[in-house]
């Protein structure tokens, strides 16, 4: 479970990005974060892993205080939140296999990270987590010859390599056409639920926000102006996080989009 108690980040120039922010993601929830540009979506996710060092408060995942480790702690609990970025962060001129196993960077040595030696354990699990990502006939391709559902599906199997108790989430679907954006998104929520981890997805995409995650909360101005269930999402509430508009279209844009949501693995490696 990650516990987010109290949490400031307070800039230089006084400006607060997050004001006493508190929430509790356990395993196997999906909570997607939604609001507008300098809601504070971001300046949270990497203050949970402490890209950004936060103000006050606490960070406590399985119970371990994230605020206060020091470098070589934070580099072992680091081991334990796979990262998916919006521009998929893969090295581009190596192969698929690579990237995934790039993942294990944290656990194996230096010389063996160097010359690409890794356990035949690990290399198992890489060759699994492609095979239920649909990329399995990908293994040995370069990364620069992917599209970007293929680029966006590896950097998913590089997270869970290195076997994770959280995900955090970055614009998943912000360089993805609608429908790869719903294959993304409903993979992520399929392999949270599966392997029982909790994760916090970044995500402007309201409607697909609505159509995958089992629980919202919305930030506005650095503060949580809501956290509850999709269909809690009323005009008034988007009002609240985003301001006046004609909200009545959006949501009933999503019962009517939820009823032709599925899809399954083969329409995914077909279409992505």
């Amino acid at each position: 479970m990650l516990r987010i108690q109290h949490l400031v980040k307070q800039y230089k120039t006084g400006d607060q990005a997050l004001k006493s922010v508190s929430l509790e993601v356990p395993k196997g929830q999906v909570l997607a974060l939604i609001g507008p540009s300098g809601a504070g979506k971001s300046t949270l996710i990497r203050c949970v892993n402490r890209l950004v060092e936060p103000t006050s408060g606490s960070i406590e995942l399985a119970e371990l205080n994230l605020v206060n480790l020091r470098s070589g702690e934070l580099r072992k609990a680091r081991r334990r939140m796979g990262m998916i970025f919006q521009e998929y962060a893969l090295v581009e001129r190596l192969s698929v296999m690579e990237n995934v196993l790039s993942g294990r960077l944290g656990y194996v040595g230096f010389f063996r990270s160097f010359f690409r030696k890794y356990p035949q354990a690990d290399i198992d699990e890489a060759f699994r987590l492609l095979e239920r990502v649909g990329l399995d006939h990908m293994a040995d391709k370069r990364a620069d010859e992917l599209s970007g559902g293929q680029r966006q599906r590896v950097g998913i199997c590089r997270a869970l390599m290195q076997t994770p108790d959280l995900l955090l989430v970055d614009e998943p679907t912000a360089s993805l056409d609608p429908k790869t954006s719903r294959q993304i998104m409903r993979l992520i929520c399929e392999l949270c639920e599966e392997r029982q981890l909790a994760a916090i997805i970044n995500i402007h995409d309201v409607l697909l926000a609505q159509m995958f995650a089992k629980r919202i909360v919305g930030l506005q101005l650095g503060e949580i102006v809501y956290d509850g269930p999709p269909d809690g999402m009323s005009a008034e509430v988007l009002t609240q996080i985003y301001g006046e508009e004609d909200w009545e279209a959006t949501i009933q844009n999503v019962d009517d989009d939820a009823e032709g949501s599925e899809t399954n693995i083969e329409d995914v490696q077909q279409a992505v």
